[in-house]
């Protein structure tokens, strides 16, 4: 498992398919970005970030911020997210878990009770310059957006 990344630390690059192409985070150098990970499109905890993320796009947006998921789902899957819940940022699909991996996000957590070894739901915001601004892991699916926004102090 990767060592988790703390503010300062410079963003892993990476360049990876899309539902609707392909994401280079290079591409986003000069602005500011919120990563976040996710374990499965269409499960429930997942479907309420999403759509948290969603709805608060325009303010995120306003902010300077561009909203990237990602998780080990392929791009159909990915594409039948979409279309399900309106979602109208970027989705990235890390089948591979290399992305993921580099940013600490996969690894041995608790589900159920039981140690496995899994997508850990964390967002990473990454700033203008390629570095870290903000590194969040373990995170809650719901009322996880309402506090990041506190967090970027937003609201």
């Amino acid at each position: 498992m990767s060592t988790r990344l703390i503010p300062g630390d410079a963003a892993p690059d990476f360049t990876a398919p899309t539902d609707t192409g392909t994401f280079t985070l290079a591409d986003l150098r000069g602005r500011k970005v919120i990563l976040y990970f996710y374990p499965a499109a269409m499960t429930p905890g997942c479907t309420t970030e999403a759509c948290d993320f969603r709805d608060s796009l325009d303010a995120l947006g306003a902010a300077g911020y561009e909203v990237v998921g990602v998780s080990k789902d392929s791009p159909e899957k990915l594409a039948a997210f979409r279309e399900k819940e309106g979602l109208t940022f970027t989705l990235v699909s890390d089948e591979d878990r290399a992305i993921q991996e580099a940013y600490a996000a996969w690894g041995i957590k608790k589900l159920y009770g039981k140690e496995v070894e899994g997508s850990i739901r964390s967002t990473i915001v990454i700033d203008e310059d390629g570095k870290v601004a903000l590194a969040q892991y373990n995170v809650k699916a719901t009322g996880h957006v309402a506090k990041l926004r506190r967090d970027l102090k937003l609201d």
